[in-house]
């Protein structure tokens, strides 16, 4: 069942890519970002008769939680609005070894020859999506960090290196995820965690003075970001709840995301490269397969 649910996360969260780009292209990260944890903290209103009976030192935790995917999805919003969907679905796959890395390390989960193998293979689809061996020009291999026909940001670099920042700090809150979830129910994480994102967000907005647009509220991107959070985030929860769940497994199941922004981008952005692309993400989704098996 905990494998059912974190596949289900995993083709929600690849929706949420789409949702993401689309909404970013009518209003700024911080606008997205503060409205969208907003709606969802309105969302889980219901579930908070049941979020009570906490201790302090929970609060603490739930609270660091909160503070590192502020930081993850700062960075990772900024990465998504300049990169392509599909090449930034491929890089968000470099958390599954952020996060295998954090399993066996802290939380003393196994190393199989299986999820070693599967790693390996992650970490070549990665290194693949580098180098471009099918589009040459002039007999020169070209790099496929190729952003669209219209727009290449000058400073890819500085917007790749924002997704793995992202992935990082993801991973660290998958960790967080875990350990809370041995102390605490679904209802009383999912409650909290939304509640210091708005408080965190609305800080970061009066602080930049980030200016909120009139017609924010008619962007249905948003709404659907924050709805999709809300059933995502109850499904890893409760899967995170289950003794015989793992982190290193649910990680790499989580990255079936990938699917759904390679084919969002040939069919949704229009991208190009997707054939090598779709490659790398084969070769990654080889390597989940193999690491769950």
């Amino acid at each position: 069942m905990w494998m059912l649910l974190t596949l289900f996360y995993g083709l929600i969260k690849g929706a949420r890519e789409i949702f993401k780009k689309k909404a970013l292209e009518k209003n700024s990260v911080i606008e997205v970002l503060l409205v969208y944890t907003f709606l969802s903290l309105v969302m889980v209103i219901p579930q908070a008769p049941a979020a009570g009976g906490l201790e302090p030192v929970q609060f603490l935790w739930i609270a660091l939680k909160s503070f590192v995917i502020f930081i993850a999805w700062i960075a990772g919003f900024k990465a998504i609005k300049q990169l392509p969907i599909s090449m930034y679905g491929i890089l968000d796959l470099s958390r599954v070894i952020f996060a295998t890395l954090l399993g066996i390390f802290v939380l003393g989960e196994s190393v199989t020859v299986n999820k070693l193998i599967g790693l390996i293979l992650v970490s070549a689809g990665l290194l693949f999506l580098k180098f471009n061996p099918f589009a040459k020009q002039k007999g020169a291999i070209r790099k496929t960090a190729e952003v669209s026909d219209s727009a290449r940001p000058s400073n890819t670099g500085f917007f790749v290196f924002l997704a793995f920042l992202s992935c990082i700090l993801n991973a660290v809150s998958g960790l967080l995820d875990k350990i809370l979830m041995r102390t605490m129910t679904s209802s009383q994480l999912q409650f909290w965690y939304t509640l210091f994102l708005v408080i965190f967000y609305a800080i970061y907005a009066l602080a930049t003075r980030t200016r909120i647009s009139r017609g924010l509220w008619k962007n249905i991107w948003i709404w659907l970001l924050a709805a999709g959070l809300i059933v995502m985030d109850k499904a890893l929860f409760v899967a995170n709840g289950m003794p015989e769940s793992q982190v290193t497994v649910m990680t790499l199941i989580k990255q079936s995301s990938v699917i759904v922004a390679i084919l969002a981008g040939k069919f949704v952005f229009k991208e190009k490269n997707i054939v090598h692309k779709a490659i790398c993400a084969a070769i990654v989704v080889a390597g989940i397969i193999v690491g769950v098996c």
